[in-house]
């Protein structure tokens, strides 16, 4: 992040909760690529008319610290066709390179305390998430989670389910301006999200603030198969996305730029 202070990482040992067992994590202490048995990555222009190419080379280890870096950089799109009305092929250069990771078929839990401590830059067009997708069914039918979501100058935290028009999800979405933390130095601190989970409700936080609570009996997909996405596993995910259909316009946003992670934790009773 442009003009952050230093940090020093969360190093010790994860401590569990109480009630708690930790199950898995991830705290990036290792340099260099995170590691292949928890991660893989997205490659390409992949959803929502976002202006980023995804790629593997955007996402390091360093210091403790997992860092997703957006760059400006242009280059060819290996995928262009003239004339396409496929908004991936349609553009002949990539302008921007970010990355995205998650832990599709490496790691999935189903219930539990999700927590990830983490420091978002809030500039203009920029669109970080820590967020989980069911392992079962076409979107939003699989169920996604937005445990964390920042983009337009406000934290979302949402759940999505399936609708009966494919493709089109039910939301459950609160938003809060960064403003209104009332703290000017917000986007330059760590916080942390978290996600309590359990066969009732889910109750997404930042920094114990509750921001949205889900009961589990409204989101069963209203598609007439009586499927409850959030009762099935879930896999983590991490990105930095650019514009697109939500993020906004870019504006001054200054690159490269980062979503900063310290660690990420998953918690059962």
């Amino acid at each position: 992040m442009v003009g952050a202070p230093a940090v020093t990482p969360s190093t010790a040992a994860a401590s569990a909760p109480e009630g708690w067992r930790l199950v898995w994590a991830d705290e990036f202490n290792t340099n260099g690529r995170p590691d292949p048995q928890n991660w893989q990555f997205e490659t390409g222009f992949v959803r929502n008319h976002e202006l980023q190419w995804y790629q593997p080379d955007n996402a390091r280890c360093e210091n403790g610290l997992l860092l997703i870096e957006a760059r400006k950089e242009q280059r060819p799109n290996p995928n262009y066709q003239a004339g396409s009305p496929d908004w991936k092929k349609s553009p002949p250069l990539i302008e921007y390179t970010s990355a995205s990771l998650n832990t599709r078929g490496r790691h999935s839990w189903q219930y539990g305390r999700f927590e990830m401590r983490g420091r978002i830059d809030t500039s203009a067009g920029l669109w970080p998430a820590f967020w989980t997708l069911g392992v079962s069914k076409p979107w939003p039918s699989i169920g996604e989670i937005d445990i964390m979501e920042f983009y337009q100058g406000k934290v979302l935290a949402n759940v999505a389910s399936g609708t009966a028009q494919p493709y089109t999800a039910r939301w459950h979405s609160k938003t809060k301006p960064v403003a209104e933390f009332t703290d000017p130095q917000w986007s330059q601190k760590f916080h942390v999200w978290r996600m309590d989970w359990d066969a009732t409700a889910i109750r997404l936080y930042v920094d114990d603030l509750l921001l949205n609570e889900t009961p589990l009996t409204q989101t069963v997909n209203q598609d007439g198969t009586g499927f409850n996405p959030m009762m099935q596993p879930h896999y983590l995910l991490l990105n930095l996305a650019l514009g697109g259909d939500n993020g906004g316009p870019l504006g001054n946003t200054i690159f490269p730029n980062r979503f900063e992670v310290d660690y990420v934790r998953v918690y059962q009773h």
